[in-house]
């Protein structure tokens, strides 16, 4: 019976050659699938935005088709009340089309959009007088970080 040693062996990692994204999702089958619902998707947004009026255009999206049943994200429920106002009007206009042959029912679900910005971030507002009695303080305080940062609030004072 021998001894083997017991070398560490290193792996190394060889990075798959670089693809261009449109080569990806036309041959990865995750994604390939992923992107043809998304394009499905898009094509039945086009046929219900031709079917809306112009000012519900931007407040209605199409999150699902399935089985006869189309789900609608609306942005907020007053847009939900006016579309569902609408619901049988809109339903006979989508079934005269290709796309929408077999719908039986559409729903609707109030989901209001993300928001893209910054949130509702926080804005100090400090009298000339506040500041003043903040850099008052700061410069009777020994800690280092904490004169730091009342001389950073005391210069949030806004002009008068």
């Amino acid at each position: 019976m021998g001894i083997r040693s017991l070398r560490p062996t290193t792996m190394t990692f060889r990075p798959l050659p670089a693809q261009a994204p449109a080569a990806l999702l036309r041959e990865a089958k995750p994604l390939k699938s992923l992107f043809s619902q998304a394009q499905q998707l898009a094509q039945l947004q086009r046929l219900l935005d031709s079917q809306l009026q112009p000012a519900a255009r931007g407040h209605c999206h199409v999150a699902s088709w399935r089985e006869g049943c189309l789900l609608l994200i609306v942005t907020d429920s007053q847009w939900a009340t006016r579309l569902r106002y609408q619901q049988r009007r809109l339903q006979r206009q989508l079934l005269t089309l290709e796309a929408f042959r077999g719908l039986t029912r559409i729903l609707f679900k109030v989901q209001p959009p993300m928001q893209t910005g910054p949130s509702s971030s926080r804005t100090i507002k400090l009298s000339p007088a506040a500041a003043e009695s903040i850099q008052t303080a700061a410069e009777s305080i020994d800690d280092p970080r904490l004169r730091a940062a009342l001389e950073r609030l005391a210069r949030h004072a806004q002009p008068e």
